[in-house]
């Protein structure tokens, strides 16, 4: 097949964005060394506005919908996502053709006395922009001052270091590809923290029917990786959840065996719902749906619905 002369990569302007788009493209430009690959900073709707709770300027969607527009107006060739920031409807016109290899997928507790979650003395003031983490945290120490806590890694961080406040939570991923792992005071059990679905994961995301792109990014796609985010996106889906509700899920692949872990709980009643599905990976998709049903018929829908009111 002929390859185009150029590619262009299309990502937000955030330095972890740029930081992941090019870990893809030096990654493309290994394996074609033939064709020309660039990079596009797009701002997005969510970057113009770092204080505001994402909810009240769009929810689900505020971090991609700009380089979706760019890719089905032909501006940029594949966009390079945090997955987690992804709708679990896809654009029409576009696809999900990739899923790297999953980087840690856990949270992680920073603290600016290095103490752990369990060390913080009562009322330490932790900041999160994550319902989800909120939720999950005051579970386990609802003694803590928990804050609201918004703007890119880089942000979040200084805040903390400026003491602002004691401590917060964030995704390993984020720390990890940045190459700040020595800013970790714990890495957060999945027992009590399940991530947020896809978290730790990228997704690359191209024109439905491109079939030269499509070809170039297939060998990027980690199978084990896509399997266990189509089951947790399917989860989300089904649970018709979007991005306020706390909902956790996290698939794990082993010999194609799928086992996916899934969470909703209450933000004012506090209430969980945790349960588990498994399966071949092959039915992804269908276990993640299995394990929503199971959850709906226990009461999820209510919790869910505290989200709302």
């Amino acid at each position: 097949m002929t390859r185009r002369r150029q590619v262009i990569i299309g990502s937000r302007g955030s330095r972890l964005a740029v930081l992941q788009a090019e870990l893809v493209l030096q990654k493309l430009v290994q394996a074609y060394p033939d064709t020309e690959f660039s990079l596009s900073r797009i701002t997005t709707t969510g970057d113009h506005d770092p204080e505001t709770p994402l909810e009240q300027i769009g929810g689900q969607g505020v971090f991609v919908k700009e380089l979706e527009q760019a890719l089905l107006q032909s501006q940029i060739d594949m966009a390079v996502h945090s997955l987690k920031d992804m709708p679990t409807e896809i654009a029409p016109g576009l696809t999900l053709a990739a899923v790297p290899q999953r980087e840690d997928a856990r949270d992680v507790l920073i603290t600016t006395s290095g103490l752990r979650l369990a060390e913080l003395p009562h009322g330490s003031r932790l900041g999160t922009g994550s319902a989800r983490r909120a939720v999950e945290l005051l579970a386990q120490r609802p003694d803590l001052d928990v804050r609201p806590l918004r703007g890119n890694v880089d942000t979040r961080l200084r805040k903390v270091l400026a003491g602002e406040l004691d401590g917060a939570i964030m995704a390993a991923a984020a720390l990890i590809r940045l190459g700040w792992q020595e800013r970790i005071a714990e890495y957060l059990p999945v027992e009590q923290f399940l991530p947020a679905v896809g978290q730790g994961a990228l997704g690359i995301e191209i024109r439905a029917g491109d079939s030269e792109i499509a070809e170039l990014v297939s060998h990027l796609d980690h199978q084990p990786s896509h399997a266990s985010v189509l089951a947790e996106r399917a989860f989300l889906r089904a649970l018709g959840g979007g991005c306020r509700a706390p909902i956790a899920a996290l698939g794990m692949v082993s010999e194609r065996h799928l086992e996916l872990k899934g969470m909703v709980a209450g933000i004012s009643s506090r209430r969980f719902l945790r349960d588990l599905e498994k399966g071949p990976s092959s039915s992804a998709e269908e276990i993640g749906r299995r394990l929503a049903r199971r959850l709906l018929e226990s009461g999820a829908a209510q919790l869910i619905a505290e989200a709302r009111a």
